[in-house]
């Protein structure tokens, strides 16, 4: 395993001396642990940042955004029959503008 060599502040190093006592491990198990943290939570940011970015462009094209809409109302169908079920009513029948009674106190 490659050794990496860095120097702290004081205060950070107190702060990883205390962890490392409260979690009782090693100050380079504390520091793998962060730095394993660090690069997975860059690397979720970057991931949707880039999907973002995507929509934004999907979003822009008129066919992509006609299409989504399409797809979105086809879901809403399908969430409202299972919701009805659920609920022990027939798919696609009324529902009630205010529940019977409350469910919580």
């Amino acid at each position: 395993m490659p050794a990496l060599s860095l120097r702290l502040p004081e205060d950070l190093d107190h702060r990883l001396e205390d962890e490392a006592r409260l979690e009782q491990l090693p100050r380079s198990e504390v520091v793998r642990i962060a730095i394993v943290d660090y690069l997975a939570r860059r690397e979720r940011e970057r991931f949707m940042a880039e999907l973002v970015a995507e929509a934004h462009t999907a979003y822009a094209d008129e066919s992509i955004r006609r299409t989504a809409l399409e797809i979105a109302e086809e879901g809403m169908v399908t969430s409202n029959e299972a919701l009805d079920i659920t609920e022990g009513r027939k798919p696609g029948g009324s529902r009630a503008t205010q529940p019977a009674e409350k469910w919580w106190k």
